[in-house]
């Protein structure tokens, strides 16, 4: 018996991108889709940017521009192409009407990278609730039918499914997850109101997808997180205890990273993951101190931060992977408490983010200096867990204390 080597067929496709006026950065977004596609398992076959006023409603780009990208199709024997905006349900009927090929945005394609990272039921459902929202709008005058859509790049995820039911089905299925993200939901509010009876400090990272955040929550918990190069390696929220200096302990969260023209069904499906960082303490900032774009990445996690409302928290900033500088090393972030150069990969400034954490946190405590009887020895185990000891001496009448604690354990010190 012959046997045959099966192989997966790559995907090759062309990047289409619209630049409206001359300060769009088009060949940077572009690259950026370049990157998600690969991380989709797709590779680039080539790039078509067309200059004009407006996108076209009804093609996204002009007549000419999509002759040029057909040919281009046939010349490199591509399956497909990407645009790099949320295309409206008409406008990718008729690409797919003028091209006959596989047609795909940006959100469809980070859709399909998220189908493909998810790893929690949480973030199962999230990816399927984001899928059919998105899909839902883009039935009409389609049929039955859906196969045109193909399910992204090579049509595997598992919140994926096969799309041959009416608006109705969509709907009820619609809020079958919703019920069941609810459950998952209220679960987490527990959970945070206990850390929050419990005093437990929460410190939540945030920065753009691939700026080094889970490497970073590695180096600084120990907790073996996937580390990957490729955009949005991490998709689901993990939390982890971090010690500081002072044997506080607080909770590190890593969420899911930012991107430009974050699709809005993203946002929308994954609110109850992103309130992780609404209810922070603390939020540290991650930047790729070697990207060319880290001034417009830092800008983006700002502004997405400010589009879920989340703002007044404390930031500490860090220029990560200061291993593959070679010059400049004055770094700052002036909307950020402190700005701090470290590397994931060395360890360098990791202790340094301790004592920022550290500082930040004894801004909201008060400082105590206290003589305990022995017997009342019980009370520093309190401080210690939910306070800041700086220091304790032991004297025949007593241990001297010098202290910060919370506002709501200085009545019982």
């Amino acid at each position: 018996m012959e046997l045959y080597e099966m192989k997966e067929i790559e995907e090759r496709v062309i990047l289409v991108g619209v630049q409206s006026c001359a300060g769009d950065d088009t060949e940077k977004s572009l690259e950026e889709l370049g990157d998600l596609a690969l991380t989709a398992g797709a590779s680039v076959a080539g790039v078509v940017i067309q200059q004009r006023e407006s996108i076209h409603p009804g093609t996204y780009i002009g007549k000419g521009k999509i002759e040029e990208v057909r040919d281009l199709l046939y010349g490199t024997q591509a399956t497909g192409i990407i645009c790099d905006d949320e295309l409206s349900p008409a406008q990718m009927n008729n690409l797919q009407d003028e091209l006959d090929c596989k047609v795909m945005d940006r959100t469809l394609l980070i859709l399909d990278i998220f189908a493909r990272h998810a790893v929690t039921r949480e973030g199962k459902i999230q990816v399927e609730l984001a899928q059919l929202r998105y899909r839902s709008a883009r039935l009409t005058g389609l049929g039955n039918s859906l196969s045109r859509l193909g399910g992204g790049i090579g049509t595997r995820g598992p919140g994926e499914k096969k799309l041959e039911t009416d608006r109705r089905v969509i709907r009820e299925r619609i809020s079958h997850l919703k019920r069941e993200l609810g459950e998952v939901v209220r679960h987490r509010e527990l959970l945070r109101a206990q850390r929050i009876r419990g005093n437990q400090k929460i410190v939540s990272l945030v920065g753009y997808t691939s700026v080094g955040k889970s490497a970073l929550f590695n180096r600084l918990t120990g907790a073996g997180v996937l580390e990957d190069a490729k955009l949005f390696a991490t998709l689901d929220t993990t939390t982890r205890a971090l010690t500081l200096s002072g044997k506080q302990e607080v909770l590190l969260t890593d969420t899911v990273g930012f991107i430009r023209k974050l699709p809005h069904h993203l946002v929308e499906a994954f609110r109850s993951t992103l309130e992780e960082t609404l209810y922070a303490d603390i939020l540290i900032h991650v930047a790729d101190v070697t990207s060319e774009q880290m001034e417009n990445q830092m800008f983006t996690v700002y502004e997405t931060l400010r589009e879920l409302g989340i703002k007044d928290k404390p930031v500490i900033t860090v220029f990560n992977k200061a291993d593959l500088l070679d010059g400049r090393r004055g770094f700052r972030d002036f909307r950020a408490e402190r700005s701090i150069l470290a590397s994931a990969k060395t360890g360098e400034g990791m202790e340094q983010i301790k004592e920022a954490i550290e500082e930040v946190l004894r801004g909201q405590k008060i400082y105590i200096e206290r003589l305990y009887p022995y017997e009342k020895a019980g009370i520093i185990q309190l401080i210690r867990r939910k306070g800041e000891l700086a220091a304790e001496e032991y004297l025949p009448e007593g241990i001297m204390v010098k202290a910060y604690v919370p506002l709501d354990i200085y009545g019982k010190v």
